[in-house]
């Protein structure tokens, strides 16, 4: 039965629901369509909007069905719950203020100079277990990543080694040219949604970021604020 004179629920409904469409096309990127369903299912990628698709569905549906199947001005086939026009609401919060970047990122990150000593960041393994570190030139421009791997692999081919002094060996001896590890560099005010969608964008088949570092506005020139993984972005996933 179509409703007369309705409340402002549908107003707040549509309004709520054009805030998500609009947070949509601002988050997802190589969509086929401005289509709001479209929209939501090649966003999946992110946890957040996969975490809503089902709501996102529905929503989509009665939207539908209160725009396009009205009858006439002031009719409407179907009427929002008021719960769900509270609900819908919430969802456009979060998708147009999401976690920032840095609140989900491993911190405070210790990074090294090439030229300290490689004692100095044994050090830091054993008191933080911390398994990435950036490693920097006295201009504080970023060179390349260590991993607790790579260390671990040096200190075993250099085992027998009677003339190694690991108090006298540099971070700087430990770089292997023959090891890239893909990195990109992010602001702090970035969100996990743009955090992602980097993510995505430089991984393929032949391919996998290892990291995204977080500096005060994304420049390898800065100092890192906090590292971002796969698995940082996964933990968020579970704990939310």
């Amino acid at each position: 039965m179509a409703v007369k004179n309705p409340t402002n629920y549908e107003e707040r409904y549509e309004a709520a629901f054009n805030r998500i469409h609009q947070a949509l096309k601002q988050t997802v990127k190589n969509a086929q369509s401005d289509k709001f369903t479209d929209l939501v299912f090649k966003g999946k990628t992110h946890a957040m909007i996969r975490y809503y698709e089902p709501d996102l569905c529905q929503f989509a549906k009665l939207r539908n069905a209160m725009v396009h199947e009205k009858i006439k001005e002031g009719y409407y086939i179907a009427v929002p719950h008021p719960e769900i026009v509270e609900k819908i609401e919430k969802i456009a919060d979060e998708l147009e203020k999401p976690q920032s970047a840095l609140s989900i990122a491993s911190k405070p990150v210790h990074f090294f100079y090439e030229d300290d000593s490689l004692s100095k960041v044994l050090e830091a393994v054993k008191e933080h277990h911390h398994s990435r570190f950036p490693i920097y030139n006295r201009e504080d421009e970023y060179l390349w990543l260590l991993t607790s791997s790579e260390i671990v692999k040096w200190l075993a081919d250099h085992f027998s080694d009677e003339k190694m002094a690991i108090g006298k060996a540099k971070v700087k001896e430990l770089y292997d040219p023959a090891i890239q590890h893909d990195i990109v560099f992010a602001s702090q005010n970035d969100s996990v949604l743009e955090i992602e969608n980097l993510f995505d964008e430089n991984s393929s088949p032949n391919k996998k970021l290892d990291a995204v570092i977080i500096t005060k506005s994304g420049k390898a020139q800065e100092k890192p604020n906090g590292i971002i993984t796969s698995s940082d972005l996964l933990e968020a996933e579970i704990n939310d």
